[in-house]
């Protein structure tokens, strides 16, 4: 039993107490002393409100429910009687709130977080799309940690609904060709056609008939401008079947037009093919030398093209920092003559770069996936506490510090855990995919779809380079799916997929007789792999060991390109400014510079052996790249000409846009403010680099800008009508509400619903089971905590008393033998 006070301060009180009682017993040296101490530190305790907890277990049989019900205008595609029939249906049998969410904007995340706790379980009816207030996933984390169950009810679709919209750089530069995205969304799966028409300020540009299949389609464009200033862009589509609502048929994009961005080039080499992409795309000044500090003020980024150290005095360095550091860009181009070769190690120069010019560490391109059961028989056995940590200590392993890691969680039905692959190179990425493992918890229905984990495992390694390692780790209760699981495991080990399963055996007969075959055991051996079964009992940590990823070349080899064959590239941060819209499924080199990076900074590309090729930071103010490959022509050494080639040359724009940031000339007047929805206002930035009075105007009304920063102004503008408005000349859109951009079910709210616990249902389901699982669900532990004062006043009141009592007690013993003692006198008188 663990003890606990309410009011430890009042312990303090125990040092009177001890003086004051030494005192007396050092005066009266009587046992009455010791006893009124001893009655005296009874109190005090008393007064420090000690107290114990008592878990105890509370069922109800009549749970409180509140029914979420999603009424909101993106509803109208699902019957509305799904919400109102579940709500009379349940009120029937235990106590149901009903909370309906109406209007143009869907706040699931708030509501959820409003009825958490206090008892309650949470029925959400709805599309799952929530795009305002409290984000859903973090919703329902706290829900978890209140005890709070949710459980999803998905509404049938009734009729189907499009919506579009156009994706791409809102500022952009004159005469370069623009990719833009148009997506196209429908509610339902069935097969649809429309008519799209694209316009480019306010004229028709292009146009065609689409039949599309899926929940979503991307068409891309590419648009140039010949022209500076405000632009304009809108997509239309005209559905030829089932379209509930036209408001989200049409979508308006803003552009800005600006002048090409000034870059330096420092290159000995002025017609390869790194300085002919950036001279299409920039305003290039190219030096062979150091252009000086002047040229540099007028330039948002420096290039270094293969320089040696010695190209440059530490005073030009010096120059070269400060302008980083007060917020240029910095790119340093490899080859024969840089890093490694360029004596850049410990140089001044390496102090601005993200990276250490001497071999990497870690050797990388593995792509690995655990598949992780967490089917009812995971509790029931005692096992689900085990198959957690072993995926943990599995992401623990030093040999995985460059890998891609996935996770998938596999029940009656299974999900991506880890929402595709997380690159273990980042601390944050290894504490955030152990957080998920953590607080996965298993399923209620009793089915175990190890297959359907196996074909998300197929759909993640399709397609991926390097080593393919796949590890499952159950209880081994696989027999339900065990053909379609064989059969896909086949396909896995047909791509090249390494796998293994660890199977935690529980201490039941059926798990510790070791004369059977296991279903788990039987898997591996038709697969041909039972080296890679690992059968553990509860408590055991396995010890899988991983095979070495190719060795990068020796040092001194990366010159000899002709010797060299290729490298693929892989993408280890596909979410970054720079990898997006970038493929590298098709570029490869044939040579790098070996580099080490720094802490903090971030690999964005590298080999399938793991040496970094593009890696960036932040320095001071400025960005830092460093690409450490050669310019595509590297005096004939040809390391990385695919890099400059089509769709690749994507990879050094991108790296160079993030190396600008602002591509805006710092002079006058320059506005920012993103486009935005009907109803949601957008945040206007106003920087003042010249001297004036801040004035705009929003469609001719004067705006109230406030001072934030120096020379800097910002205003929210929220425009009540769709289409192009104009501030002072600056484009800004505004769409339908947002509300009508994501139709149909979210497929994303059922993984989510799962990994914290929860349940989906269809609307059948939800009346045959819902109730009955809420009942079930209400059967909690609670810890109350138990006051122990009283008991400590009683001691304290008995031991007073019983003091008073014994000495009573010896005070009538005297008095009688002092009594006898006067009766045996007067006798012999």
């Amino acid at each position: 039993m663990n003890i606990a006070l309410e009011s430890p301060e009042m312990l303090l009180l125990i040092i009177p107490v001890l003086v004051a009682g030494f005192y007396l017993l050092r005066k009266t040296k009587t046992k009455l002393v010791e006893w009124r101490i001893l009655v005296a530190l009874l109190l005090v305790l008393a007064l420090a409100a000690p107290y114990t907890t008592v878990t105890r277990t509370i069922s109800e049989e009549d749970p409180s429910l509140v029914l979420v019900q999603d009424q909101t205008a993106s509803m109208g595609i699902f019957p509305e009687e799904t919400g109102t029939d579940l709500y009379k249906a349940l009120t029937a049998g235990t106590p149901t709130t009903l909370v309906q969410l109406t209007g143009e904007k869907t706040s699931l995340g708030d509501a959820v977080t409003q009825y958490s706790g206090l008892g309650n379980q949470i029925v959400l009816v709805t599309d799952g799309n929530s795009n305002s207030g409290k984000d859903l996933s973090d919703a329902l984390k706290f829900a978890k940690d209140a005890d709070t169950p949710v459980y999803f009810v998905q509404p049938e679709l009734k009729t189907n609904d499009l919506s579009v919209e156009m994706l791409g750089d809102k500022t952009v530069v004159v005469n370069n060709q623009n990719e833009f995205e148009i997506v196209v969304r429908q509610a339902s799966e069935q097969s649809t056609s429309y008519f799209i028409e694209i316009f480019v300020d306010g004229k028709l540009s292009q146009s065609r008939q689409f039949t599309q299949e899926g929940r979503n389609n991307t068409i891309p464009i590419n648009q140039a401008f010949t022209t500076l200033g405000a632009h304009n862009m809108s997509v239309k589509i005209t559905p030829s079947g089932e379209d509930l609502n036209a408001v989200n048929n049409e979508f308006f994009k803003s552009v800005y037009v600006i002048p090409k961005p000034k870059l330096t080039l420092v290159t000995g080499e002025t017609g390869s093919p790194l300085a002919r992409v950036l001279s299409n795309l920039y305003e290039v000044s190219v030096v062979n030398g150091y252009p000086g500090a002047g040229n540099l003020t007028d330039s948002k980024v420096l290039v270094l093209d293969n320089q040696f150290i010695d190209t440059f005095s530490e005073a030009e360095i010096k120059e070269i920092k400060n302008y980083v550091s007060n917020g240029g860009g910095l790119i340093v181009v490899g080859g024969d003559r840089a890093y490694n070769y360029g004596n850049y190690l410990n140089s001044s120069l390496e102090e601005i770069l993200p990276v250490l010019s001497k071999p990497s560490e870690f050797k990388g391109g593995r792509n690995l996936v655990l598949v992780l059961d967490v089917s009812p028989s995971t509790a029931a056995h005692g096992t689900q506490g085990d198959i957690l940590s072993n995926a943990i200590k599995i992401l623990e392993n030093k040999n995985l510090k460059d890998a891609n890691v996935g996770v998938i969680a596999f029940g009656n039905a299974a999900y991506d855990v880890s929402n595709g692959f997380v690159f273990m190179g980042l601390p944050q990425n290894l504490a955030i995919l152990e957080e998920k493992i953590k607080t996965l918890t298993p399923t209620n229905q009793t089915e175990t779809s190890l297959d359907q984990g196996l074909d998300i495992t197929k759909q993640m390694l399709e397609g991926k380079d390097g080593e393919l390692d796949a590890i499952i780790i159950s209880d081994g209760g696989i027999e339900d799916s065990y053909d379609q699981s064989l059969q896909t495991a086949q396909t896995l080990k047909d791509m090249g997929v390494k796998l293994y399963f660890i199977h935690i055996r529980s201490s039941a007969p059926s798990q510790t007789d070791k004369t059977r075959t296991f279903y788990a055991e039987k898997l591996m051996q038709e697969l041909g792999l039972e080296n890679n079964y690992d059968p553990l009992d509860i408590g055991g940590r396995t010890n899988i060991i991983f095979e070495e990823t190719a060795e990068p070349p020796e040092e001194g080899e990366e010159n000899k390109s002709e010797d060299l064959g290729t490298y693929p590239l892989l993408e280890y941060s596909p979410e970054n400014f720079i990898m997006k819209g970038v493929n590298l499924t098709n570029a490869s080199i044939t040579g790098y510079n070996q580099v080490t990076p720094k802490a903090g900074a971030e690999r964005l590309a590298i080999t399938v052996t793991g040496q970094p090729v593009l890696t960036t930071w932040r320095f001071g103010l400025g960005r830092v790249a460093a690409f450490t490959t050669d310019n595509g022509e590297g005096e004939g050494t040809l390391w990385a000409s695919a890099l400059y080639n089509g769709s690749n040359s994507k990879l050094i724009s991108g790296m160079t846009n993030w190396a600008i940031g602002n591509p805006q000339a710092e002079e006058g007047a320059v506005v920012d403010a993103p486009d935005t929805w009907l109803n949601t206002p957008s945040d206007l930035t106003l920087i003042m680099y010249d001297e004036g009075v801040p004035q705009l105007k929003l469609d001719g009304a004067q705006l109230d800008l406030a001072l934030t920063g120096r020379n800097t102004y910002e205003a929210s503008v929220n425009p009540d009508k769709i289409g192009i408005h104009d501030i002072s000349g600056y484009p800004l859109a505004v769409n339908y509400p947002l509300e009508y951009l994501e139709v149909g079910l979210n497929k994303d709210i059922e993984s989510l619903i799962l990994a914290t616990g929860g349940k989906t249902y269809t609307e059948k389901e939800a009346r045959a089971l819902l109730l009955k699982d809420a009942r079930q669900n209400s059967e909690r532990e609670s810890n109350d905590p138990v006051s122990l004062k009283v008991y400590v006043l009683l001691a304290a009141l008995v031991l007073y008393l019983g003091e008073i009592l014994v000495r009573r007690i010896r005070e009538m013993r005297k008095l009688k033998q002092a009594q006898g003692e006067t009766g045996t006198g007067e006798a012999g008188a």
